[in-house]
């Protein structure tokens, strides 16, 4: 599915066969050239105007490998939480700034996987908005 317009902040929009729930996904992504990947970060902020927090909105913030446009780390956390755990900007947005590293216990590792395990973790939370 598509918006037609990104008023939003709505980049992908998941749903089962057969279930009502749907899961609303805004994606931001980073590549692997970029300076603060290469020193084992991710920074990414997002609009007031395009946020707002709600139980069926998750964060999807993706590394891209140029060379070979692969998906590595991705951190898929839930709106609620995300504007709970974000910097504000000047501006009223929301920054994170997450490490990369494997063994980091930033605020932001509890989200942080490798771009398989992502289906389950959709999958899981479209069950969750099956089940409230």
């Amino acid at each position: 599915m598509t918006a037609l317009v990104d008023d939003e902040g709505v980049d992908l929009v998941f749903s089962r066969r057969g279930a009502p729930e749907t899961l609303a996904v805004q994606v931001k992504s980073r590549s692997t050239d970029t300076s603060v990947v290469q020193r084992g970060g991710f920074l990414a902020a997002v609009r007031s105007q395009t946020f707002k927090a709600r139980r069926d909105l998750f964060m999807l913030f993706v590394v891209v490998d140029r060379p070979t446009a692969t998906i590595g780390t991705v951190w898929f956390v839930p709106s609620v939480d995300y504007d709970r755990l974000a910097s504000r900007t000047s501006q009223g947005g929301r920054r994170m700034s997450a490490s990369l590293k494997p063994d980091s216990q930033d605020k932001w590792s509890g989200y942080r996987m490798e771009f398989p395990e992502l289906p389950a973790s959709i999958i899981a939370a479209l069950e969750e908005l099956a089940s409230n």
